[in-house]
């Protein structure tokens, strides 16, 4: 059913500890703005998520979920594998994440995970990661990220190629792991280096994951993305 109010998208919040010199001596949730901003722009009503609450319940009322991304890493105990020495682990966030993927995907709501969270959504489809990419492949740029860090190629015949309306997109890069294998999810994107840059569940109606950051609209093609995330979830 068309919702005729602005469709109300879950976005999870980061964790932090707290301490002398932080934003609080407490522990505090934090996201960056732009991640409410692209949501508000594309016609939907942000709501930010906690650790706290009972994931079914959100999902009963939330009309899509984003999975963010952070400085921390999904637990390669989800996919059979030992931490790498550089994998750092946010337990707390990863079961909260987590709980909220499996009620949002049995719903069938919309779902878009961004960076971790596409690495996440790749976990739940039964797929595997790559715990630490070689530092000379550069998927952490030196360069500011609101500034491109390389092209991707989007795959034809795809969800997000139908959605983005090209066969490249400029973006940002982010991330010290990547998606090995994508289980039972399909490929949608690739990097020149041949790292997936994005993924997509044909099972669902809509549960896509990039690796860069949409939410600084870089590209044409990342307003594309969240406007059709809110589209879906009218």
């Amino acid at each position: 059913m068309t919702l005729s109010r602005p469709p109300l998208i879950g976005i999870t919040l980061d964790h932090e500890p707290g301490g002398e010199g932080a934003f609080s001596r407490y522990p505090f949730h934090a996201l960056r703005e732009n991640y409410l901003t692209a949501v508000s722009e594309a016609g939907g009503l942000p709501v930010c998520l906690g650790y706290g609450q009972n994931a079914d319940a959100l999902m009963d009322r939330l009309d899509a979920l984003i999975i963010t991304g952070g400085a921390f890493d999904v637990d390669p105990a989800l996919y059979g594998e030992e931490p790498h020495p550089l994998t750092t682990l946010k337990s707390s966030r990863t079961s909260a994440e987590h709980a909220l993927l499996r009620a949002a995907l049995v719903r069938d709501r919309p779902v878009l995970g961004i960076c971790g969270g596409m690495q996440l959504l790749a976990v739940e489809a039964g797929g595997t990661l790559i715990q630490h990419l070689p530092p000379e492949q550069q998927h952490e740029q030196p360069n500011p990220r609101h500034e491109p860090g390389h092209a991707v190629s989007i795959l034809p015949g795809t969800q997000l190629a139908r959605i983005v309306g090209s066969s490249t997109m400029s973006v940002n890069s982010s991330h010290h792991q990547s998606v090995r294998t994508p289980g039972r999810a399909k490929i949608s994107a690739l990097a020149p280096d041949g790292v997936i840059e994005a993924i997509e569940l044909e099972s669902a109606r809509f549960a896509l994951g990039v690796q860069w950051h949409p939410e600084f609209t870089l590209d044409p093609g990342d307003r594309r993305l969240y406007a059709a995330l809110v589209e879906a979830a009218r």
